[in-house]
């Protein structure tokens, strides 16, 4: 257990310092490349996903899985065999899918995407997909043996040379038209993974050198990892495509709403590009959870203990709402002015507090997707996944040409919440968990909206008197995070006491 809260905190310091840099990284490239450019690049993306989703979504969460498994029951050859054979399905299925990409590309930009200018960002996406399947392999096997802070590290690093090559093509290379602009941003991409495929090949090769693995790696093993990469990767698929519908349909449904075509490309740049990435800073933590909550149910799986992964998952409920709930309400107070300083765009505040309801909620909806996937319920995770991306699409398709953006939000908020509802519904009833909806949601969402009622006004008061913007929030997140300690106080929990009552029975 200790491992496993060690582990999360690495990863969500490295997580943290990705998402400053990545938003940091966000700003100067939509600044760079203007709103309609950022829309075309945010187009490719749905291509990368579905790629990613076909070739090593499955794969990457069946190798950290098995991997867990094997090194609880302490059989490291096994460990190897399940990256092999990881590897091998991966690159059977990307190389001839690569192909047919690159072949298909100028029909998949045009028809499926509906921009031609996006035909070069979709051909070189193909080498970063091949070089990322490598790299994510690599790093699930580290994270399912319990090793995260080798590819922390790696991450912290890739990080930084993204931002420094991409940034740096666009300076050295730039003005050229869009389609060219968003291959020079895919470019920098694959230099950035050309550097962390290598780094996690060699430094997993000398670390399993130095364990000389023991056991003879059952070919059973190697069965159920498929197992668990085909559901999986299906529902990855099947989410990939209703998503990237709905990235398609979001700029044509606002054109016959009546918006001329570079206007819905810029605020689909805006929404997509700007003020989701905004609200997606503080969610590195749950990024970090998963990755290490997963194996941690998977071990416990293994020995057959349910009760140990109720207790767990209660613990990891609680922790969820009690961070990510004040996160999103300073940002729905702060998100609009930072927005609009940071990227340059007025658009970017709208809708701020209903998409941050919708992320908290995603939030908690990624936390329990990844614990069935650890409880080895792939399936019910699919379906519930797959509802979720339907009720978003329907949304999407019947909503924006009449209401325009607002459509989306909604549909993001209704999406979310029937997603979480189905995964804690299937988590509850395969652990025998009791609800404690006081202790999980309202505890922690009644102390941070009466947090973020006041900090609106301590907010928008000190700003009024000439405060700069930087103390302004930071007065806020002092005075909100005491705040928010009181009113959970108030309401019958005390933080400090809860932290020292977990650590003692961990």
């Amino acid at each position: 257990m200790n491992a496993m809260w060690s582990g999360t905190l690495v990863l969500t310091a490295t997580g943290l310092f990705a998402q400053l840099v990545g938003f940091f990284y966000r700003m100067m490239l939509s600044r760079l490349i203007g709103a309609e450019t950022m829309g075309l690049y945010q187009l490719v993306m749905p291509v990368y996903s579905m790629f990613m989703s076909v070739t090593a979504v499955g794969l990457t969460v069946a190798v950290s899985t098995r991997s867990a498994h094997f090194h609880a029951l302490g059989d490291e050859a096994a460990v190897v065999r399940t990256l092999g054979k990881g590897l091998r399905g991966f690159f059977a299925l990307a190389i001839p899918l690569g192909v047919v990409v690159v072949w298909c590309s100028d029909p998949i930009s045009v028809y499926l995407l509906g921009d031609a200018r996006t035909r070069l960002g979709v051909v070189l996406l193909v080498p970063c997909v091949l070089l990322t399947g490598v790299e994510n392999l690599h790093k699930h096997c580290f994270y399912g043996t319990g090793r995260v802070r080798i590819p922390a590290a790696v991450e912290t690093v890739e990080q930084l040379i993204r931002t420094g090559a991409v940034l740096g093509l666009l300076v050295w290379l730039l003005p050229q038209n869009k389609e060219r602009t968003v291959g020079i941003v895919m470019l920098g991409m694959v230099i950035c993974e050309v550097f962390s495929a290598v780094t996690l090949v060699v430094l997993f090769r000398r670390a399993q050198g130095r364990e000389r693995p023991a056991g003879r790696g059952e070919s059973k093993g190697e069965k159920s990892l498929w197992s668990i990469a085909i559901p999986v990767g299906l529902t990855s698929v099947l989410g990939t495509l209703l998503g990237s519908a709905n990235a398609v349909l979001i700029p044509s449904k606002l054109v016959e709403g009546g918006m001329e075509a570079g206007e819905a490309m810029s605020a689909f740049g805006v929404l997509c590009g700007m003020t989701m990435p905004l609200l997606s800073l503080p969610t590195g933590f749950i990024g970090a959870l998963c990755l290490t909550m997963v194996p941690a149910l998977s071990q416990r799986t293994a020995h057959g203990d349910v009760g140990a992964s109720a207790g767990l998952l209660n613990r990891i409920m609680s922790v969820t709402m009690l961070l990510m709930a004040p996160a999103m309400a300073l940002l729905a107070v702060m998100g609009p002015t930072l927005g609009r300083l940071l990227f340059g765009q007025p658009q970017v505040g709208q809708y701020m507090i209903s998409l941050a309801v919708g992320t908290l909620l995603t939030c908690v909806q990624s936390v329990l997707g990844g614990a069935l996937n650890g409880l080895g319920l792939q399936g019910k995770g699919a379906r519930n996944a797959i509802a979720s991306d339907v009720v978003q699409l329907a949304f999407t398709y019947g909503t924006v040409a009449v209401w325009g953006l607002r459509g989306f939000v909604a549909g993001f908020v209704l999406s979310s919440l029937v997603g979480m509802g189905l995964n804690l519904a299937s988590v509850l009833h395969a652990t025998g968990l009791h609800l404690r909806l006081f202790a999980w949601f309202v505890r922690p969402v009644l102390a941070s909206v009466c947090m973020g009622a006041w900090c609106n006004l301590l907010f928008h008061r000190l700003l009024e008197a000439g405060v700069w913007i930087s103390n302004a929030c930071l007065a806020c997140v002092v005075v909100g995070g005491v705040l928010y300690g009181l009113t959970l106080k108030g309401l019958g929990l005390s933080v400090f006491g809860w932290l020292w009552g977990r650590r003692r029975k961990t």
